[in-house]
């Protein structure tokens, strides 16, 4: 062996010791759960005109099912909570940016499961149409050239755009408060919404006499999270079995929703 080959396995030795010295001391990734804890905070992501799942109480504080689901979340890993106002367009960019750790009130799609993670279903909710007594609407195909009042980038948006005619007038609005006051105004013929939004609208709206017309969609709602969150899903997922079979979800349901859970309504 020369002194040539003697040097290069000398170095590439020494290199191979100070590459397993670095990966040695190199800090394993944290995972989302591991944040959380360390930094004492869970940020949670709501609608703040969303009622009666969140919405903004006289105090101007957030109140409603997905807040009471969210604080008993962070009650559960022992952090503090901050609830975080999102649209229906900003709130999969907050997740995905880490701006908030997870996201209330999902509907799942296979879109939006290419870019994050469901855990378990928490509450029922399905899209519906709705309009006034005196237009008459009883399915998709009638919806043409009808004016729709939607939230932009929503699921009740995306379910809209799949079913309604090409000749359907779909007016997206930035947010749900927006969507009813264009219908009540008469900008819109009718609204998608989703079946607690729309539930307050027919019980307040008595002049206008509007009804549900057919459902678009039955999708509950279930909390979104990032890729590969596998111990932060296996925390909420284990949160909300419990609340779920203690009871807890039934109160919550009874509660914000005017009515006692059926379990059957998880289901997708």
């Amino acid at each position: 062996m020369t002194m040539q080959d003697n040097s290069r396995r000398a170095f590439i030795a020494g290199a191979a010791l100070v590459a397993a010295g670095l990966w040695a001391g190199a800090p394993a990734k944290a995972d989302g759960l591991d944040d959380i804890t360390k930094a004492g905070v869970l940020n949670v992501g709501v609608f703040s005109d969303f009622p009666p799942f969140s919405s903004v109480a006289s105090d101007m504080s957030l109140q409603g099912y997905d807040v009471d689901v969210a604080q008993i979340l962070a009650d559960t890993l022992n952090v503090k909570l901050k609830l975080v106002s999102v649209t229906g367009q900003n709130r999969i960019p907050y997740l995905t940016d880490h701006r908030v750790d997870l996201l209330m009130s999902v509907g799942y799609s296979a879109e939006r499961a290419k870019v994050i993670d469901y855990t378990a279903a928490y509450a029922p909710y399905y899209i519906a149409v709705i309009g006034p007594q005196a237009v008459k609407v009883s399915g998709k195909e009638d919806l043409a050239g009808k004016s729709i009042a939607v939230n932009r980038g929503t699921l009740e948006d995306t379910s809209l755009t799949a079913a309604a005619p090409a000749s359907a007038d779909v007016r997206r609005f930035d947010n749900y408060n927006a969507v009813i006051q264009a219908f009540l105004s008469g900008q819109a013929q009718l609204m998608v919404v989703g079946n607690d939004v729309g539930a307050q609208v027919l019980a307040k709206q008595v002049d206008l006499k509007p009804e549900q017309k057919f459902q678009l969609l039955t999708s509950p709602d279930h909390i979104g999270l990032n890729k590969n969150e596998d111990r932060l899903k296996q925390a909420v997922d284990g949160a909300i079995a419990k609340m779920l079979a203690g009871g807890t979800l039934n109160q919550i349901s009874t509660q914000w929703l005017g009515k006692p859970l059926d379990p059957k309504d998880l289901k997708d």
